[in-house]
């Protein structure tokens, strides 16, 4: 994991994502922080967590087709992204979300095998990663593990992905999930997003905010 610092080694500030490729909401989220990387001094640092490893102790809560999806499909892309990760470094990381989502989320084909490998050749990756999403004892089972603790570790066991941290003015790390956010802004309305974000988890004792969603995530200004 890259040293959590003030600034990278371009002179920007870290901003650490962590995010599973399954997950719409964070892929909106990932587009909007690279907007706001556009417009302001900020350099994006990609993480990986899962939601298979998130929701393996409450699996006997969850509804049956929930409950089967994360116990097979949901570890086949972020098995694939680990191992891309593992043997080709942190760069990989980005090019790689970017490939995979616009396939599962963009383009609708889901987080199928045919959408990881061609995002694999799209990358120039090896094309035996494929390989790892149905490897039963995975190899780099720990290093997702812990890639996945150390950001759900920031905001607690009760929310999801995405996570983002950012170092505060006062020289310690604000992290927080989300946010949810449908369109993914651009422009200066990224910015204004990112400043409010940043605004309110910068106040101690600041939890949540929210209100109701009404529609899914909107994918067609991606």
């Amino acid at each position: 994991m890259p040293e959590q610092t003030a600034q990278t080694s371009s002179g920007k500030t870290p901003v650490d994502f962590w995010f599973d490729p399954l997950c719409p909401w964070a892929w909106m989220t990932s587009r909007w922080v690279l907007e706001v990387e556009k417009v302001r001094d900020i350099e994006v640092r990609w993480h990986i967590m899962s939601l298979a490893v998130l929701n393996e102790p409450k699996l006997d809560e969850l509804p049956d087709q929930y409950r089967e999806m994360l116990a097979t499909t949901a570890w086949q892309p972020v098995r694939v992204v680990t191992a891309a990760w593992q043997k080709h470094g942190d760069d990989v990381l980005g090019p790689l979300y970017t490939a995979l989502g616009n396939r599962f989320h963009n383009d609708g084909a889901g987080p199928t095998k045919e959408a990881i490998a061609g995002a694999l050749e799209e990358v120039g990756l090896p094309a035996d990663l494929i390989d790892y999403a149905d490897q039963e004892n995975f190899e780099f089972d720990a290093e997702l593990r812990a890639s996945h603790k150390e950001g759900i570790d920031k905001v607690g066991q009760d929310v999801g992905t995405p996570v983002i941290a950012v170092p505060g003015s006062d020289g310690r790390q604000l992290a927080f999930f989300g946010p949810v956010v449908t369109p993914a802004p651009k422009g200066e309305d990224a910015a204004k997003l990112w400043d409010g974000t940043l605004l309110v988890a910068s106040v101690p004792g600041f939890y949540e905010i929210k209100r109701t969603r009404t529609a899914g995530p909107d994918f067609s200004n991606l």
